[in-house]
């Protein structure tokens, strides 16, 4: 099976669920175990090719210039972390059925399991860094989304925040360090880093990416200090805590780790900073984990320890190390799993998970009782189970480990924190377990039906076997893992449940006697701890997040006040700052094109351009005065474009100007007719001295442009020797806009209609509100016309309206070879229907036409993209554009092109954008019983009352 099919198949099974919910909670359950089996077995068809030391890759060039391709691969690593994503998630999908209770939302919960588990299998497929950190940030998504799927739990809401802070800001720095170690290694494909070691090592940038990249692994990983989340996300169900801890989320950071060891590791600096804060976290951990009375808690601080220990494996750099956390990945996913799947047993049954109202269980839950203590003697590294083998191996290597110069240092650390882990999984027997049995359960427990424990029962089975037959079971795997970890295809993997008396054996019995007898003095040692000053990493947590926000909400209540002009002069202070560091810094040259000469033409309309801006300053409070002296200066710049050969650029103004004036001109119907005086005479000052300083510069700016050569050759000169035999039309400004940047037209229709629907949205809520009675009510400021439709203007417009739109179909079939094109045509066929508002009135105008103006833009941009997705039918990129020539009879030869259909797309998106805006903004202008709403029409009403008086 296809890499690409098993990174989708979570993705595209995850509808399913939310829909087979209707069909009943076996039907949500059975179709999610289905996606997930069928991507686990599609793995497992590719497990005998990786297990011969090969790698099965996919690739796909998405955007190669940028190196972003979707490449997977998937080596001995890959097949280790995605089988135990997809296997446990099955186990977990199994488990869930029966755990979760009728009130609980499965095919919700199906849903979001499903995106976490596809974000999680492409994390280790991935073979590119930019595609690792897209399903690295889907991962932080969708947890949040499992963490607080008990909405109604406070604590649930606060954990999954908590979780999307911490995880989500590590990645933003892990983005950085990937990126630099991209840039470093000359690609963005994981394969080709891991063969640049030396280079990597030997940059400057390798310990700022080393930083950053730990930092994103620590904080997905629980690691020191950032250890403090995981806890909190136990608020989630019991299916999503064992799913997290097991086999997803945390190992992402473990996995990152490993997947960046063969280039990353080997220094001192990686040494101390990854071994150092795995060995703290593990003793930490294990630590705060023998003193929780919650079940859950004590064994979510259990994982942060666990992580803690394949970390500091991961740190220390040898081979041995990481054969030893490849092993130790898989038996702790194999027994956390187990043990938090018991935990929820033990509270679905008991109704609670405290151990102070526990114990004895063993009498009433054996079956729970038999899981859960194999288990908890596994993680206790007890033999002869899996746990064991692991943690006398990390023991050894421990042994031999020298930091900071003493070679007994971390060897005694490490026998400590796995003192503690002896304890806190001795205690999960001891005080859950044995004991009499007591009398004040919240609720009897009993064992669960063959549903709920039978998950965790295969988990348990491996844990036996693996620790029984670890050669014939886990060899295989692990030494194809390892050897992806180390680079190395000769990887050491030999456990035996015996080697002798080894340093490693007598650390053991060390930590074993040592936990026993922690936890007979449980309650004193408990008692001391609870005494101890000690910080509280969710109070730092909280106490930080809480001076952020208020440190962030006074600088935004101070910088964003509301004030327009503020952010203006901020913005141009800043420009004109950067601007004047680009002069003085930069040399712009001496002139090479001479001035053309000054003609008394161009004088009188650089007269009527500057002289309409100054009179907009002088009398900007006057409303209505300052529109139309707007509307000169549009029309001053429109005759500039077409003065400097720009045709297109001067009708595109100039329809814009006009529609723009009327809307406006709708708009300041709802607006007092002055502005009211609020500028001091300090900001006038301030606002003119940065607006003349702005007009100077942008003024220079083309000055200097007009009057040079550029030392490269400019992109024009590609778009004219193009734009004819790649485009077919000699028209280069709207070749441009059709062919070679046509996505960034197709863009620009899609924001224009999202613009025009909002303005629609906003008057739907205005008029459905107490607004609308004051907007009927209201008493124009301007006198009102004696006649709403004035004759003359009426009977003009309607003769215009024809031939205003045969200009409009003119301006658009020429637009390839001419000026004009979609975008002014439908600007100009806006007009002749804005004109029909204007004479004859809303009402009338609404009446006579037929197509809502939603449709039209909607019409619009599927035209437009239907367009664009053509061209993949042969092959070529989207929005391609082709073209070729016809001569049918009795008629000259003439050009076809599909870029004439775009530009349609183009035409019927501007035409119902404009026409949205104005009927939106012409409904809060109509009022009833203002005009007449047949304007110079026949009255229907009128005339049959006359002919009934008549016939009288």
């Amino acid at each position: 099976m296809s890499l690409f099919l098993i990174a989708a198949l979570p993705f595209l099974g995850a509808v399913f669920p939310a829909l087979l919910i209707r069909a009943g909670r076996n039907a949500a359950a059975a179709s999610t175990g289905s996606v997930t089996l069928l991507a686990l077995i599609g793995l497992l068809l590719n497990a005998p090719a990786v297990l011969r030391g090969e790698t099965v890759s996919a690739r796909l060039d998405w955007l190669p210039d940028l190196g972003l391709n979707a490449n997977f691969q998937l080596d001995g690593l890959g097949l280790l972390f995605a089988g135990l994503i997809l296997g446990i998630g099955l186990l977990i999908i199994i488990y869930a059925r029966f755990y979760l209770s009728r009130e609980d939302p499965m095919g919700q919960f199906y849903s979001f399991l499903l995106l976490f588990q596809g974000a999680m299998v492409g994390i280790v497929l991935s073979d590119n860094i930019l595609l690792l950190l897209v399903f690295w940030e889907l991962t932080s998504l969708s947890s949040f989304l499992l963490i607080g799927y008990w909405k109604h739990l406070p604590e649930g809401r606060q954990g999954a925040r908590m979780a999307l802070a911490v995880t989500a800001s590590g990645g933003l720095a892990m983005i950085g360090g990937m990126l630099i170690l991209g840039h470093v290694a000359g690609s963005y494909d994981i394969s080709v880093i891991l063969q640049h070691k030396e280079l990597i090592q030997a940059s400057p940038l390798y310990a700022p990416a080393l930083i950053l990249i730990l930092i994103g692994a620590f904080t997905k990983s629980a690691q020191f200090p950032f250890h403090f989340w995981l806890p909190h996300a136990m608020a989630a169900p019991t299916p999503v805590s064992a799913y997290l801890h097991s086999a997803t989320m945390v190992k992402a950071g473990l996995f990152l780790m490993a997947r960046m060891w063969p280039v990353l590791s080997g220094t001192e600096l990686w040494f101390y900073l990854v071994a150092t804060t795995g060995l703290v976290t593990m003793v930490l951990g294990a630590v705060i984990a023998l003193f929780k009375d919650d079940l859950k808690a004590l064994l979510a601080f259990s994982t942060v320890s666990h992580l803690g220990l394949i970390t500091m494996l991961l740190g220390l750099g040898t081979k041995a190390a990481a054969v030893a956390a490849v092993f130790h990945i898989i038996n702790h996913a194999t027994f956390k799993a187990a043990l938090f799947m018991s935990a929820g047993i033990v509270d679905h049954a008991a109704h609670t998970r405290s151990i102070r109202q526990l114990g004895g269980l063993r009498h009433l839950m054996p079956v729970t009782f038999t899981l859960a203590g194999i288990a908890a003697l596994s993680m206790a590294g007890i033999p002869p189970f899996n746990g064991f083998l692991s943690k006398e191996m990390m023991l050894e290597e421990a042994a031999h480990a020298v930091w900071a110069g003493s070679a007994y240092l971390l060897p005694a650390v490490a026998v400590f924190g796995a003192l503690f882990s002896v304890a806190y999984s001795l205690r999960y027997i001891a005080h859950v377990f044995l004991g009499p049995k007591r009398h004040d359960y919240p609720t009897l427990p009993h064992d669960p039906a063959p549903g709920m424990w039978l998950p965790p029962a295969v988990l348990v089975a491996l844990v036996v076997l693996i620790g029984l037959f670890p050669e014939a079971i886990a060899a295989p795997i692990v030494v194809s893992a390892a050897d992806a970890v180390t680079g190395d295809h000769h990887s050491y993997f030999h456990p035996k449940l015996w080697h002798g008396l080894t340093p490693a054996l007598y650390m053991s019995v060390v930590a074993v006697a040592g936990g026993a007898l922690l936890l007979m003095l449980h309650r004193p040692a408990e008692g001391l701890w609870n005494a101890l000053p000690r910080p509280e990493a969710k109070v730092i947590y909280d106490a930080i997040v809480g001076a952020a926000t208020r440190a962030s909400r006074s600088f935004t209540e101070t910088l964003h006040d509301g004030a327009l002009s503020r952010y203006s002069a901020i913005f141009l202070l800043f420009t004109l700052a950067i601007a004047y560091y680009a002069y003085a810094s930069g040399d712009i040259g001496a002139s090479t094109r001479a001035m053309q000469p000054i003609t008394a033409m161009t004088v009188v309309g650089w007269v009527c351009l500057v002289g309409s801006a100054l009179c907009v300053v002088a009398f900007h409070r006057n409303r209505l005065l300052a529109l139309v002296l707007i509307g000169v200066a549009g029309l001053m710049v429109s005759l500039s474009f077409n003065y400097l050969s720009a045709p297109d650029l001067a009708l595109t103004q100039i329809s814009v100007e006009v529609v723009s004036i009327i809307l406006l001109l709708l708009a300041l119907n709802f607006m007092p007719q002055e502005t009211p005086r609020e500028s001091s005479a300090g900001r006038k000052l301030r606002d003119a001295v940065l607006s003349i300083g702005a007009g100077l510069g942008a003024g220079g700016l083309i000055y200097a442009l007009m009057t040079r050569d550029f030392a490269l050759p400019s992109i024009s000169e590609y778009h004219l020797a193009n734009s004819y035999k790649g485009g077919g039309g000699t028209n280069v400004v709207n070749v441009i806009l059709v062919d070679f940047r046509g996505f960034d037209t197709f863009g620009e229709i899609i924001v224009l209609g999202i613009a025009a629907i909002i303005i629609f949205a906003i008057t739907e809520s205005v008029l459905g509100s107490r607004v609308r009675a004051r907007l009927l009510n209201r008493k124009p400021w301007y006198p009102l016309a004696g006649d709403a439709h004035p004759l003359m203007m009426v009977v003009a417009t309607r003769v215009m309206m024809p031939i205003a739109l045969m200009v409009a179909a003119y301006i658009f079939f020429r637009g390839h070879n001419m000026p004009g094109g979609g975008f002014i045509a439908g600007l100009i066929a806006a007009i002749a229907v804005v004109m029909q508002y204007m004479a004859s009135g809303f009402s009338w105008a609404t009446e006579r036409q037929g197509l809502p103006y939603h449709g039209i833009i909607g019409t619009g941009v599927l035209v437009a993209a239907a367009t664009g997705m053509g061209a993949w039918f042969n092959g070529l990129p989207f929005l391609t554009s082709a073209f070729g020539y016809v001569d049918p009879p009795y008629l000259d030869e003439f050009e076809l092109a599909t870029a004439a259909l775009f530009d349609l797309g183009v035409f019927l998106a501007v035409l119902g954008a404009v026409l949205l805006a104005l009927q939106s903004l012409a409904r809060f202008a109509w009022q009833p019983g203002i005009a007449s709403e047949h304007p110079m029409d026949i009255n229907p009403e009128r005339d049959e009352a006359t002919k009934t008086i008549e016939g009288h």
